[in-house]
């Protein structure tokens, strides 16, 4: 069993910045990749970024350029920095871990004020 939990969400205003962090625990052999979603209310859930056990990274081309993925291996932990934040930012957060299984956070909300 992996548990997935995350941290980081709040309030914050336009052009501001989150860090968003997101640990998985439990019976962990390896981890394939590591990433964040996002669904905002009335809206399907999205990819915001992936980063896999190599250090390689992929975007949603609405963020690109204002969000960095990073992973420490060796903690089984995740990061999402997230600059210049828009009101469309606006959403709940959630922390994706893919290993044999697949398993989510229970979510992270961030509200960006305008």
């Amino acid at each position: 069993q992996v548990q997935v939990v995350e941290s980081g969400g709040g309030l914050v205003q336009a052009g501001g910045s989150l860090r968003l962090s997101c640990a998985a625990s439990g019976t962990i052999f390896s981890i394939n990749a590591m990433g964040w979603y996002r669904q905002a209310p009335g809206k399907q859930r999205e990819l915001v970024a992936i980063i896999t056990s190599g250090g390689s990274a992929d975007y949603a081309a609405a963020v690109k350029g204002r969000f960095t993925i990073s992973r420490d291996n060796a903690k089984n932990t995740v990061y999402l920095q997230m600059n210049s934040l828009r009101p469309e930012d606006t959403a709940v957060y959630y922390c994706n871990v893919k290993t044999v299984g697949n398993y989510w956070g229970q979510g992270t909300p961030v509200t960006v004020s305008s």
